[in-house]
């Protein structure tokens, strides 16, 4: 497997995702207007989206690690491209939000499938700097969607926003497709051996365990849709709450008497992992909970256009793209345990400074804050998550990192829209607090030296032990 190809295609398959849901965003007034649509069927071109993705990331990544993450890569680059091509050409709302449903189903496919590549691409002790290297490109696509979505829906229309994805989706899919079989599976046989020495094997029928993934899916789906809907009716927020509750317990059960589960114990009952999820759901939250405020304080209070409300934060940006490299440097020389804590930390220091800022530097410490804090942890927590896991759970790990990178935005804003009510102030507090509450999970991963001393299951394999399950 070429390393260079597999990052590249990685670091193009997070920045197509991450332009599409910024660049939507500006389009959706123009959108409106075009297609004479009413607000609440504009705000389902995103629900729909997160929707789809966030109930089925896991279980897609279930499907890379038994059929191959190209394969899911290829089919991903592909329909994500095609469903682009479909709602730059689609006659009315209604197109566009089926559309949109079949974008986050491909996207469920496409972004798990870019980590496990990554896990099986790189050894364990040379995964941080890709995994760097993927969070800086997905910053440099957070700060460059507003800017170039706006030059499009202003000169082009909102239709050439969709249509921006569909050349590169399409050639990445396609070069995926032309590569040759799926060497994923080959780089681990290659790379597994069992304890006498010989060389190991993939389990012949790995069950997917569809009642699991139907269970899932339901909870996510429920609760995303009831956080999104937020404010709504007191009975369609209990319902989908309940229903959430409901299906998350069914799912608990099921997993337990499951022989194969689709979550394997060895992924999600370890602590470090547990902790990982735990900080990414966190600062997620504070991160995007706080940019929705501060849109309002921006905007409304201080009477900035959104030209300049995008300038005013762009900092955060800027941090993000320069705090992922240097985070293997700080696991390497103080451990993941200190780097994520101090930059949870940090994130929630910039939330406490947005909360008082109105002045230029102010603003712009507090969104730099934000950035570094928020580039940190993704890269520090991705590292334990995907690096502890067995390159056959790959995708799994993958699916459960990006599932923690959906839900905890939806979290953040549905938070923030509750809290408006008591002023953007309070909003923003609340939200600093999330993030320092996380910190002390921090204490679960990693310490100085752990992470290159500590074997994987993988390492172990190839080491002649028997892998830690």
């Amino acid at each position: 497997m070429n390393r260079r190809l597999t990052l590249v295609s990685s670091v193009a398959g997070a920045v197509l995702v991450a332009l599409d849901g910024t660049v939507l965003t500006v389009a959706q007034p123009s959108l409106q207007r075009a297609l004479h649509a009413s607000f609440a069927q504009v705000q389902w071109t995103s629900t729909a989206y997160l929707v789809a993705v966030a109930s089925l990331l896991v279980f897609a990544g279930r499907l890379g690690d038994r059929y191959g993450h190209r394969r899911m890569y290829t089919l991903g680059m592909l329909g994500f491209g095609a469903a682009s091509a479909g709602i730059g050409l689609a006659p009315g709302i209604g197109w566009v939000i089926g559309l949109r449903v079949v974008q986050g189903v491909c996207g469920a496919l496409l972004q798990p499938a870019t980590l496990g590549m990554l896990r099986a691409a790189f050894p364990p002790d040379r995964l941080a700097m890709p995994l760097a290297v993927r969070t800086s490109a997905i910053g440099l696509a957070a700060a460059a969607g507003p800017l170039l979505g706006g030059a499009l829906v202003t000169g082009l229309g909102w239709r050439a926003v969709f249509f921006l994805g569909v050349l590169p989706a399409a050639g990445f899919g396609l070069a995926a497709a032309l590569a040759g079989t799926d060497r994923t599976k080959d780089a681990v046989l290659a790379d597994r051996h069992t304890a006498d020495g010989s060389p190991g094997r993939f389990p012949p029928s790995v069950s997917l365990d569809l009642p699991g993934a139907l269970l899932l899916a339901v909870t996510l789906a429920c609760l995303v849709h009831t956080l999104v809907a937020l404010p709504g009716s007191g009975a369609a927020t209990a319902a989908g709450l309940g229903g959430a509750a409901l299906a998350g317990v069914a799912f608990v059960g099921h997993e337990r008497r499951a022989a194969q589960p689709l979550l394997p114990p060895g992924v999600i009952g370890s602590p470090a992992v547990g902790a990982a999820l735990g900080l990414l759901v966190a600062v997620s939250a504070s991160l995007f909970g706080t940019l929705y405020v501060e849109t309002y304080v921006l905007q409304r209070r201080l009477g900035l256009d959104p030209f300049h409300s995008a300038l005013r934060s762009l900092p955060l940006a800027v941090l993000m793209v320069v705090s992922a490299p240097l985070c293997p440097v700080l696991m390497r020389r103080v451990g993941v345990r200190w780097t994520a804590g101090a930059a949870t930390a940090a994130l929630a220091l910039g939330v406490l400074v947005l909360s008082r800022a109105t002045g230029v530097f102010a603003l712009g410490c507090g969104f730099a804050l934000l950035g570094a804090g928020f580039g940190t942890v993704m890269v520090a927590a991705t590292h334990v998550v995907v690096r502890r896991a067995d390159v056959t759970v790959a995708g799994v790990a993958g699916g459960l990192q990006q599932t923690a990178l959906n839900v905890g935005p939806v979290v953040g804003v549905a938070a923030g829209t509750a809290l408006m009510g008591a002023g953007p102030r309070a909003a923003l507090l609340v939200l600093a607090a999330v993030a320092v509450c996380a910190v002390p999970a921090a204490r679960a991963l990693p310490g100085r030296g752990v992470a290159s001393i500590t074997p994987c299951p993988d390492e172990q394999a190839r080491a002649g032990a028997p892998a830690r399950r």
